[in-house]
């Protein structure tokens, strides 16, 4: 199975101004990241807006993107929901249309207790081939529940097809218990969400990152990586300070409306975020249009 490595996208969803897709900007942005040697695209996670998209705009951004790439880089479909059943008929899509994986979110809003998350990823993974793979992805602060390390043990001992998990949190010392898992399977892959922590996470063995900011600036990201992978921690460490500072300077985290204007600043992707989201103020625009100018 394949897993995520590296630099992996969290892709944006560029819409029109009355929410629906905009396939030629997606097209676009898939296209340039790709350019970028990006090693694997994310879209329909939280920079993409997942849980403001209908179910079939999120099957339509999904065969777009791995139609798109066309089988250049790995292709896996965040299909994370409220209910169960769309986790499932969203997965099962993903897996037909040929993306290379999935990602699943953790129950949302509702507080499950450690038996009920281990449950539900059971019941996702006998949903699809046991050759299928999929990333569990943990975001306490946005999804109020947290997958502990010892319930991803367990998950993992009993599902073969789930090999790995997206941490969005910036805790170190859980992300060093998640490597841990290893202990039951030596090749459970962990990556980062929280992409400022990229370069040590690759040095305490993880896989790489999932990156929202990377969608607007995948290029110092792909250096630390490339860097680290070639044995260069300065010429990493350099790219790293970049890709910070980018980071901050696009409110990484706290503004998808910053990363589609920083985007339609490079040239590419863009559009409009999906309401209630606002777009940012003129105001807003110029500042980043200073702040970002040494990097366009």
């Amino acid at each position: 199975m394949k897993k995520m490595r590296g630099v992996v996208v969290a892709m944006t969803t560029p819409f029109t101004a009355d929410g629906e897709v905009d396939f030629e900007a997606l097209d676009s942005e898939t296209e340039f990241l790709i350019n970028a040697r990006v090693h694997a695209l994310y879209p329909c996670g939280t920079t993409g807006e997942m849980l403001f998209m209908t179910n079939e705009q999120r099957e339509a951004v999904a065969k777009a993107v791995v139609d798109k790439a066309a089988g250049r880089v790995l292709v896996y479909i965040h299909v994370g929901a409220a209910r169960i059943e769309d986790t499932i008929r969203l997965a099962q899509h993903a897996c037909s249309i040929g993306a290379d994986g999935v990602g699943v979110v953790t129950p949302l809003f509702f507080p499950l207790t450690d038996r009920e998350l281990e449950n539900f990823y059971i019941t996702v993974s006998r949903s699809l081939p046991q050759d299928f793979p999929i990333y569990m992805y943990n975001i306490p602060q946005c999804s109020a529940n947290d997958l502990k390390p010892e319930v991803c043990a367990r998950i993992v001992a009993r599902c073969k097809n789930v090999i790995g998990i997206k941490y969005s949190y910036c805790d170190m010392h859980r992300t060093l218990d998640y490597l841990q898992v290893r202990e039951v399977r030596e090749d459970f892959s962990v990556l980062v969400g929280f992409d400022r922590l990229l370069l040590p996470a690759l040095r305490i063995g993880c896989d790489g990152t999932v990156s929202g900011a990377a969608s607007v600036f995948p290029e110092p990201f792909v250096e630390v990586y490339e860097k680290y992978m070639a044995g260069d921690m300065a010429g990493a460490e350099a790219a790293m300070w970049r890709a910070n500072d980018i980071v901050k300077k696009l409110k990484a985290g706290t503004s998808i409306g910053t990363f589609k204007e920083a985007q339609r600043l490079r040239g590419f992707g863009g559009g409009y975020v999906h309401a209630p989201l606002m777009e940012i103020t003129e105001q807003e625009k110029e500042l980043l249009r200073k702040e970002l100018a040494m990097y366009l």
